[in-house]
């Protein structure tokens, strides 16, 4: 595949900006970052006023609101437990998701559109650090696996526009993500929120708390504001064929992770873990030299991140469990 190279495609502040998933983890930073920085045109859209995997409600949508640029975060999204028992959903409401909004970005003549993938894109047993060439070089990890196709082709489909039509789309790849708006639902969250939580009410409780998994797998964590951050960065500087790996380069084991929240939480607590439950991926860190290589690098130490976090836990106790008993919004 020739790798089209365009012109940088500078944000001004009056564009008229779509954040599609603006409700989620990531939307909601990304939010944040925009109205912060001084744009004033954003356009969103809740999951009952527009579904994403409807082509035609798609295309109408677009030709009235006629966004410039498009951040591209949305999706179904959980951690093993959901995987693993919804796959289906997680294959079909990804692939349809990305599927209308960039054929609907062509049709109507986007100027630029940022994807945002996952790095469980990549094969279970991928060299460590896992660079971008190693996309489609072995198995992926089975618990995860409908996800991560379908986050796959969302990349190949960005890919295939800029070569076929020449459209300016790029995809970005995070690393495992966490911070203000998460989902602590311990039966599809991912493992820092669930942590949290767990901790959280063992505080209240003082009953020990479960961890699954041996808690020898080793993972990478990048605080969502920082990621909200790169990705406007990336609007502005980013325009080739392929996607870039986001995050901090550095990782660490399940258990010292337990550990760190615990410290932050309630440093009293007993920890279990449940060698019964699944892993996941041995270790998975990304190699982000072709981010830093361009200028941009995380910010938010984990510590800091996870304390930040938890007093946004804390303080917004009534809304997430509201949230918790209604159809989780696309994150």
């Amino acid at each position: 595949m020739p790798m089209i190279q365009l012109p940088a495609t500078p944000l001004n502040k009056d564009a008229r900006i779509f954040v599609a998933g603006h409700g989620g983890l990531v939307g909601s930073a990304i939010l944040r970052n925009l109205k912060g920085r001084g744009y004033h045109n954003i356009l969103v859209a809740t999951r009952n006023e527009l579904d994403l995997r409807d082509q035609a409600a798609v295309n109408e949508w677009f030709e009235k609101h006629e966004p410039e640029f498009v951040f591209l975060v949305a999706g179904t999204v959980g951690g093993i437990l959901a995987n693993s028992t919804r796959p289906a959903e997680f294959l079909y409401d990804n692939m349809m998701i990305h599927g209308t909004v960039v054929h609907a970005a062509y049709q109507t003549g986007v100027q630029k559109l940022l994807y945002l993938g996952s790095s469980c894109i990549y094969p279970r047993n991928a060299p460590q650090p896992i660079s971008e060439d190693s996309l489609l070089t072995g198995p992926l990890e089975p618990t995860n696996e409908g996800y991560a196709l379908a986050k796959i082709s969302g990349i190949k489909l960005c890919d295939y526009y800029r070569e076929q039509y020449g459209c300016d789309f790029i995809s970005a790849m995070p690393t495992n993500l966490y911070g203000p708006f998460d989902n602590f639902d311990l039966q599809s969250s991912h493992v820092l929120p669930a942590l949290i939580r767990k901790f959280h009410e063992a505080k209240l409780t003082g009953d020990a708390v479960e961890i699954w998994g041996t808690g020898a797998a080793e993972r990478e964590f990048l605080f969502v504001d920082d990621l909200a951050d790169c990705c406007h960065f990336l609007m502005e500087n980013y325009s080739e064929a392929g996607h870039i790996n986001v995050g901090t380069g550095v990782d660490l084991s399940i258990k010292d992770l337990a550990l760190l929240i615990r410290s932050v939480v309630f440093p009293e607590a007993d920890l279990v873990f449940d060698d019964t439950k699944p892993d996941g991926m041995p270790k998975k860190v990304l190699n982000v030299d072709k981010l830093t290589e361009r200028g941009w690098r995380a910010s938010v130490e984990l510590q800091s991140g996870i304390e930040r976090t938890y007093s946004w836990f804390v303080e917004n106790q009534t809304s997430i469990r509201k949230t918790h008993e209604q159809e989780h919004d696309y994150a």
